[in-house]
């Protein structure tokens, strides 16, 4: 039994089947992105055990074939178990070695940057300070006490544990209050008229039923986003309670400004928000350029001059980020993303401001180490049997 498990697992059928399985999910992943979007193909199809079907509405899938994690995990199994078993140390096959753990490598590095990389935005307006980026796709559930006059105390409850919440109690130790999820959406349309511009009914949507805050909301349930540039607003009916004393139910969503109301003394607002990472450090923008080409609309450069300030390490220095030149630091990539400036956007009298798009990815380095070992690999495996080939030609002659 041990034999036949050891057999499978080193052959190169295995290899083979796993690499076409691999090509299957590329092509059907990447047709999948034009109705469903890059991060749900991602979620759905590369970093998922099993990728499931079923018939549009329905409340039943069935899985049709292996996710990218699963084929991953078993072509990582193979390479290591063929590298184990099956190579014996000699130099003839020094290549090969090297060749095997670079692609092992590679495999391991696709997995730590899954699990520890974060992609977040910082925008700041020209002569704004930010001490904090926020996540292109998580949300997160807040209560901000604000009865500190210097600080206000945040209390966050991720967006996937409301949405697992739904009809349930969130107790935690950390939080005032208990937290009661009436209802989720994932992606909503809100309005506070059923009419519309021309005089004509809105469909589709229906009064929210919440007791404090915002009234006179309609919601309309709308399919996921999908395009690279927009995100769901998610929403939920929370209602805190202090004890079994309710203090009202709120319509929360993102994009939607935060709700305050007063308790035993105390000011405390709710929302729903991106999901925040604070830094040690703040940026200030100093000026955000858009450069264009003389007579044209064409951009040719975007540039960012920020000032830098630690007060941990006393750094403060000034620092430009523009096209394909981010700023490194404390683990994190600056680039610059987005822009709202240039001349027309002054004349307007609008406020010019920067988005910077903040890469955490600490395996960063991985995929470079890994080509260079496959490379490495390849080439002293072919000057071994070069030179082996030209030793051989001389004794010949």
């Amino acid at each position: 039994m041990l034999k036949q498990i050891t057999k499978f697992f080193t052959s190169l059928k295995l290899t083979v089947t796993c690499l076409a399985f691999f090509l299957i999910i590329v092509f059907v992943g990447t047709m999948a992105q034009v109705d469903q979007g890059l991060y749900q193909v991602q979620e759905l199809y590369f970093k998922s055990l099993l990728i499931y079907w079923g018939p549009e509405n329905a409340d039943w899938k069935i899985p049709v074939l292996p996710g990218g994690y699963l084929v991953g995990v078993f072509l990582m199994i193979n390479l290591v178990a063929a590298f184990v078993s099956r190579f014996k140390l000699t130099k003839k096959k020094f290549g090969i070695y090297i060749t095997h753990a670079g692609l092992i490598l590679l495999l391991l590095g696709q997995v730590f940057t899954d699990a520890l990389s974060r992609e977040s935005a910082m925008e700041i307006e020209e002569g704004g300070t930010s001490s904090h980026s926020e996540d292109f796709k998580l949300d997160e559930w807040v209560l901000i006490d604000h009865s500190n006059p210097t600080e206000d105390k945040v209390y966050t409850i991720a967006d996937s544990l409301i949405a697992g919440s739904k009809g349930s109690v969130i107790i935690a130790d950390s939080l005032p209050f208990k937290v009661k999820v009436h209802d989720y959406w994932q992606n909503v349309s809100l309005t506070g008229s059923l009419i519309d511009e021309d005089g004509n009914q809105k469909s589709g949507y229906t009064r929210v039923e919440a007791t404090t805050g915002f009234d006179n909301v309609y919601l309309k349930p709308i399919p996921p986003a999908t395009s690279m540039d927009s995100r769901d607003m998610k929403a939920a009916i929370v209602e805190l309670l202090d004890g079994d004393t309710s203090l009202g139910q709120w319509l929360v969503a993102t994009r939607m400004n935060a709700q305050k109301f007063s308790h035993n003394g105390k000011q405390y607002s709710v929302a729903m928000r991106a999901k925040r990472y604070y830094k040690d450090f703040s940026l200030t923008l100093l000026r955000a350029t858009h450069d264009k080409y003389t007579g044209t609309d064409l951009p040719k450069n975007f540039a960012s001059r920020v000032r830098l300030k630690n007060d941990n390490t006393g750094e403060d220095r000034e620092v430009l980020i523009y096209m394909n030149h981010p700023l490194r630091y404390e683990g994190m990539t600056f680039f610059q993303h987005q822009m709202t400036a240039g001349e027309v956007v002054r004349r307007s009298g609008m406020t010019p401001s920067s988005v910077f798009q903040v890469v955490k990815n600490p395996t960063w380095l991985t995929p470079y180490f890994a080509c260079i070992m496959v490379g490495l690999g390849l080439l002293i495996q072919f000057m071994i049997h070069l030179l082996a080939f030209v030793k051989k030609r001389k004794q010949a002659a």
